[in-house]
């Protein structure tokens, strides 16, 4: 018999104000895999993860952690848990912060390992209110994997990191899953989902409308190739129309200083020639022409569209002072 997930989401149902801000919500996270929950604002993700947590009840609906209540001793000792605010003790140096993280389970990792993975040597003797953004996210990423959790929640783990540290963190969740740890990620960066995740399930407007691995993702929804087009000048309103009416293929939009022009599907070479033959009777001088396939941010776009829901009158998360958005 399989081993149980490690943990287990199943009818979950959360209302606030009389709303179901997660609605009949079914999904699991195994060990040594990275289960991506991704969804817009006021999908229902961070309040999810709470209820996983133990910090919010749900109106109805079971959540197993490791085989136990959330919020229970049981699972608290093996589960860590990097929110995005941090929860860090404002007035403690990293040092002593790092130091009570390694204290609650035996083997953990010691503080030296997790100053020299995270870089936080030159921080170790500074409060944690001194710290800035990055090295506060360097630390409270420290604090959820000092155990050596076999559930690791990570919320945002590279938001507002530099490129280099970014990449270092990415390892580091790696290194999770190779150890065997079940890591539930929740992100806004796309890239992020698509580089780190097995499983990415996503939400919008507190249900599950699509789960797969990222490829099976891009294949069901972004699977159709677009054409990015840089030009000498920027065409205007009335080009774009009549490139689209040209490439007689699906939309054309901007995309920063690029056009796109999206689903060519198996007429793709067809496109681009046409494409190219308007361009140049039209005198649009081309710069550069590349063909693509999709991404994990176009199967998201295409699946939740392309706005952020307002989160004015989303739950807090509890004890905090202000909304933060948990409905998210």
């Amino acid at each position: 018999m399989p081993a149980p997930a490690a943990l287990e989401v199943t009818d979950l149902v959360v209302t606030y104000d009389g709303r179901r801000v997660v609605d009949d919500l079914t999904f699991q996270a195994e060990a040594g895999r990275i289960t991506a929950v991704l969804g817009p604002n006021g999908a229902g993700k961070t309040t999810t993860i709470e209820c996983a947590e133990g910090l919010r009840r749900p109106a109805s609906g079971t959540i197993r952690v490791l085989g136990h209540a959330p919020g229970s001793t049981q699972a608290r000792a093996r589960t860590g848990v990097m929110l995005q605010d941090g929860g860090l003790p404002m007035a403690r140096s990293v040092r002593d912060v790092l130091a009570l993280a390694c204290a609650v389970r035996p083997g953990a990792r010691s503080p030296r390992e997790l100053v020299d993975l995270l870089d936080l040597a030159a921080v170790e003797r500074t409060p944690v209110r001194r710290l800035s953004g990055g090295q506060r996210q360097r630390l409270a990423f420290a604090v959820a994997i000092a155990a050596r959790p076999d559930l690791a929640f990570l919320d945002e783990p590279s938001a507002g990191l530099d490129p280099h540290a970014r990449r270092d963190v990415w390892s580091l969740v790696r290194d999770l899953r190779e150890s065997g740890t079940a890591v539930v990620l929740t992100t806004h960066l796309l890239q992020e989902a698509e580089e780190l995740a097995d499983v990415v399930h996503v939400l919008d407007r507190g249900r599950l409308v699509a789960a797969g691995t990222p490829q099976d993702l891009v294949a069901r929804y972004a699977a159709t190739d677009t054409l990015q087009i840089t030009f000498a000048r920027r065409p205007a309103p009335g080009e774009l129309a009549a490139l689209g009416r040209a490439a007689a293929a699906g939309a054309v939009e901007r995309d920063g200083d690029a056009v796109l022009v999206r689903d060519l599907g198996s007429d793709g070479p067809h496109v681009t020639a046409r494409v190219a033959a308007w361009c140049a009777d039209a005198g649009l001088a081309i710069l550069t022409l590349r063909a693509g396939g999709g991404t994990l941010e176009h199967a998201y776009l295409a699946l939740t569209g392309r706005h952020e829901l307002d989160d004015a009158g989303s739950p807090g998360r509890p004890g905090a002072g202000a909304s933060d958005g948990s409905a998210a």
